[in-house]
């Protein structure tokens, strides 16, 4: 079954998305690694909004991120050649290999397919030479009979890499057998050989309880279970896109009720509001506040649920002028700019605005050439910027310093931009040169990541950055959410370190307890 071009793979795909393919993708990474084997991950095509940007300025998924760390091994564009970041229902920004090749409408992207299966091809070609094993992720069903014809991330590419394909259902959501049984039946007869079994996950209780409808299943299918993976509670690794976040099942995230302000108060925490958008991306870049004790975050997606916590993070968005249309409409935007208004005045609070966050904090937001949704929109006008939507894309990873009015102290930050947004002073700023408007981050050449207006304390309390990542440096997250637990006379804690090497070994230790290892090994052509 395997091409001897390339060495043995195992390859993940799921009767639906959001099955867990990812994670048992990295955790089997993970364990392979774990035995000093050369491993790396691969997922042809992924559409999501969380992305990363590479040491070499390429943007991909942040999914693969996570498997190559389980690898050890740093981010390549070639293990996520094809990118897609919904602009739209209908549209998506199209990156391959890293870099932007145009927004497309579905029937453009299905003409450009053809150019995307070769990328798909080089780049496994290439990342598979000299590697011990390769582990594979599919996307969605390959039982999607209306997308079979332009397959080219689930068993048309398990063909190219001769994969055995390990099937996963997610049991927490129902429906799996059904699911696992429709999905062979509507397989191909080449396809259904090429399904080694079956992974049931996120499963809550005594496994014994499923033996005879995992023996019905395996009777009508004449493939095997594999194991039964059981529901990890409050794992903290970057998602790879946003669906678990919008069902509100995001360990460390609240449900959106305005009165968790109160209790977190009650319970002596930092009450921190994330703004959730229609076309939210990269809200990873909250997940080092997930780890911290003493903070309760949750989400807010109506006015009325913004209550009056301790910091608000507008995040980024892939469409930030529809973005911001929805705030006026949800009402978030008139909530917005009394809570800002009040923590100026007040000198307590905090609200800061990542990537399109920090635009729609401005004057004004123009997409002169249509890269997202064209025209232009009225910013909240918490600060005196105004943005414009440009050709060419800023990927670049990226260190600096945040000034003291941010955190209490000069500290050192580092992340990466992903942006063709252009931001600097708005033209009456420009006009009058007023000196409201403060860089409080800056590269080390001295150019400004992030602007800012402080209250009378001195202390920044409307910034907004293009960097993402921002909160991961552990130095100045702890400073600043030390400096809002002394503005709300609380004890300062010492914090936790945010890495992902602890989290990434819990998988792995659930995934071997719960899936046979010992097949798993044998496809590869490993001893066990």
């Amino acid at each position: 079954m395997r091409s001897r071009l390339h060495p043995p793979a195992l390859m993940f795909q799921g009767t639906c998305s959001n099955a867990g393919k990812s994670l048992l993708t990295a955790a089997v990474c993970r364990l392979l690694a774990r035995r000093g084997l050369s491993v790396a991950p691969f997922k042809a095509q992924n559409m999501a909004l969380n992305s990363f940007v590479t040491e070499q300025g390429e943007e991909m998924g942040r999914a693969q991120v996570l498997q190559a760390a389980a690898c050890g091994l740093p981010a390549d564009v070639r293990m996520n050649p094809v990118l897609l970041k919904p602009t739209s229902h209908t549209g998506s920004q199209v990156i391959v290999l890293g870099r932007p090749v145009g927004r497309m409408r579905v029937g453009e992207y299905l003409r450009y397919k053809a150019e995307a299966w070769k990328a798909v091809r080089r780049a496994y070609d290439e990342l598979s030479t000299g590697m011990d094993v390769m582990v594979l992720e599919g996307a969605g069903s390959p039982a999607e009979i209306n997308l079979r014809a332009h397959d080219i991330v689930n068993m048309r590419m398990a063909r190219h890499a001769g994969a055995h394909v390990l099937l996963v259902a997610d049991i927490d959501r129902g429906g799996a057998f059904a699911a696992l049984v429709g999905t062979m039946s509507l397989l191909g007869r080449a396809d259904r050989a090429r399904v080694a079994g079956y992974v049931l996950n996120k499963f809550r209780g005594d496994a014994s309880l499923l033996d005879p409808a995992l023996a019905a299943v395996s009777r009508r299918t004449r493939r095997p279970f594999l194991g039964v993976v059981p529901m990890l509670e409050d794992l903290r690794l970057p998602e790879e896109d946003s669906v678990s976040f919008k069902l509100g099942i995001t360990p460390g995230l609240s449900a959106p009720h305005a009165t968790d302000g109160d209790a977190a108060h009650a319970e002596n925490c930092l009450d921190i509001v994330l703004v959730d958008l229609p076309h939210i991306s990269n809200f990873t870049d909250l997940d080092a506040l997930r780890v911290e004790a003493g903070v309760r975050l949750r989400v807010a997606r109506r006015g009325d649920e913004l209550g009056a916590p301790d910091l608000v993070i507008l995040p980024g968005s892939k469409n930030s002028i529809a973005d911001m249309r929805f705030l006026r409409q949800s009402g978030l935007a008139g909530a917005l700019r009394g809570y800002a208004q009040r923590a100026l005045k007040e000198g307590r609070g905090v609200l800061a605005g990542i990537c399109g966050g920090l635009q729609m904090l401005g004057q004004n937001i123009a997409d002169p050439l249509n890269l997202e949704e064209g025209g232009s929109e009225p910013g909240l006008g918490l600060l005196p910027l105004a943005t414009e939507l440009g050709g060419a894309k800023c990927l670049r990873r990226t260190s600096g310093r945040a000034l003291a009015a941010l955190a209490g102290e000069e500290l050192a930050v580092t992340g990466y931009e992903i942006h063709h947004g252009r931001s600097g002073p708005s033209a009456a700023e420009a006009e009058t040169k007023a000196a409201a408007l403060t860089p409080l981050l800056t590269d080390h050449a001295g150019q400004a990541l992030g602007w800012g207006l402080g209250g009378a304390d001195g202390a920044a309390r409307v910034w907004g950055t293009y960097l993402h990542g921002v909160f991961d440096a552990d130095a100045f997250r702890h400073a600043l959410l030390n400096r809002l637990r002394r503005e709300r006379g609380l004890a300062l804690l010492s914090g936790a370190a945010y890495g992902l090497g602890p989290e990434l070994d819990r998988l792995a230790d659930a995934v071997e307890a719960g899936l046979d290892m010992t097949v798993v090994y044998r496809l590869l052509g490993l001893s066990t």
